[in-house]
């Protein structure tokens, strides 16, 4: 299914408030340390307003002054929100992950939607935002009521 057409899972404008007002603790999954590369814009973002970010990629032992994590499954404390900035294969796999740790919410970066992932997801009582980015979604509600 292409991104922007979400089959009905996507989460609600009050889920997405619930997430980014109620949820601090988010792993970033495909983070890198490259300043350029949307994962780490966002990621700094988010760090820059008070989110405890937790990067999640194989190819580095720290990201942003946090130590990054090879995988979901290797965080040894509780996760609260799963961001992907990873490709539309990957997603099934994270999700799983995600599950399994349970994860509060999944966050699928502007561009990415994975409806059968979604749906297992929203089944396991997780909530699940696709094809939105998450520093746009909290600058937007910033703007409107009071965020750290």
């Amino acid at each position: 299914m292409p991104p922007g057409q979400t089959g009905g899972l996507n989460a609600t404008p009050e889920e997405i408030e619930d997430i980014l007002i109620n949820y601090r603790v988010i792993a970033v999954v495909g983070l890198s340390p490259d300043p350029e590369r949307p994962s780490h814009r966002v990621a700094q973002y988010l760090q820059q307003h008070g989110y405890r970010i937790i990067p999640v990629n194989p190819r580095y032992t720290e990201v942003l002054g946090e130590k990054c994590y090879p995988s979901l499954k290797d965080i040894p404390f509780p996760v609260e929100v799963v961001d992907i900035f990873r490709k539309v294969g990957d997603i099934p796999g994270i999700v799983a992950e995600a599950l399994d740790i349970k994860a509060k919410a999944v966050w699928m970066q502007l561009g990415l939607a994975e409806p059968e992932s979604a749906r297992r997801a929203r089944e396991a009582g997780i909530k699940v935002v696709m094809d939105r980015c998450m520093k746009v979604e909290h600058a937007h509600l910033s703007g409107v009521k009071k965020l750290t």
